[in-house]
């Protein structure tokens, strides 16, 4: 079978209904085809896109990677098939990014503002969301990338960076290494990792590769984007994981930098070219930093770290 575009967007009215009979119902398709017609598309693509459960369907890594990218190409698709519409003029400031401390902060910065109106979408893929922009869906997002895997410049998008941070790692807090201030990632080799699947954007592409130059390939068993999850795992010493350093950790948790070799990640602000946003652009990129600043000033640890860096 031959892959098309209407079988992205099945993938992906799967994936946001979280079951198969629901779905159906809103393609207008009867259970036995769809499920037969998810088949198709499976082996089409040469691996498995969902679990199935009791409570509904779930994504696998596998499914993460591809969802990733049909939303990207329905979203280019269908910039294409509309044409250049003008600029919404709705002036509700539409903010979108990966739930991290600096949107969190930023938006809650903004939604002090009198008057302010503002919606916010997260989506885990930073590619995904510079498509959003590009494509008029969002005015500013919050985007994080790597040293080496830098993203793409866009025509229609502007970016400036907030801040730069080390890539940790979450320990159980009775592991052997919580009590230092850093964590050489060398001694990590005969752990057992959680590591958050492909983000589109060189995550975790940047970390592997440094592992490979610490001397050892990680033993990846866990596969996952829930942060309760994460947390509960390595509470529980079933795992460490590599991490934001503002990951809020919760009993039982650390959070360290990863050393030797270095790793580092930036959080970015970009909004789109030619519109209202584009003119307040540095004032939104001062509320990110600030929101950036306030999150580390919580955690000592990481601030003295950085202080000394």
């Amino acid at each position: 079978m031959q892959l098309e575009l209407r079988h992205l967007r099945t993938l992906c009215a799967i994936a946001d209904a979280g079951s198969l009979s629901r779905a159906a119902g809103t393609l207008g398709v009867s259970q036995p085809a769809l499920t037969g017609q998810l088949h198709r598309i499976e082996a089409a693509l040469g691996g498995q896109v969902f679990r199935r459960g009791r409570l509904g369907v779930s994504p696998t890594p596998f499914g993460l990677f591809v969802l990733t990218r049909a939303r990207s190409a329905l979203v280019t698709v269908d910039e294409l098939l509309t044409g250049p519409d003008s600029e919404p003029v709705d002036p509700t400031l539409r903010i979108g990014g990966y739930a991290t401390p600096v949107l969190a902060g930023l938006v809650h910065r903004l939604f002090e503002t009198p008057g302010a109106s503002i919606t916010v979408r997260t989506e885990y893929s930073p590619r995904l969301l510079l498509d959003l922009l590009a494509s008029r869906r969002l005015d500013v997002a919050i985007l994080v990338d790597y040293p080496g895997h830098e993203l793409p410049p866009v025509p229609a998008v502007g970016t400036r960076t907030v801040a730069t941070e080390p890539v940790s790692v979450a320990l159980p807090a009775g592991h052997r290494l919580a009590g230092l201030a850093e964590v050489p990632l060398a001694e990590l080799a005969g752990e057992d990792w959680l590591v958050t699947p492909p983000d589109g954007a060189g995550w975790p592409e940047y970390f592997y590769t440094a592992c490979q130059e610490a001397g050892f390939t990680p033993r990846v068993r866990h596969m996952m984007t829930e942060h309760d999850m994460i947390r509960a795992l390595v509470a529980e010493g079933r795992a460490v994981a590599p991490c934001q350093a503002l990951l809020r950790t919760g009993p039982g948790v650390v959070v360290r930098p990863l050393t030797g070799p270095a790793l580092w990640l930036r959080h970015l602000l970009a909004w789109r070219h030619g519109t209202p946003v584009a003119a307040r652009a540095g004032e939104l990129a001062a509320l990110a930093a600030e929101a950036h600043a306030a999150a580390v000033a919580d955690d000592p640890v990481l601030a003295s770290w950085l202080a000394r860096s």
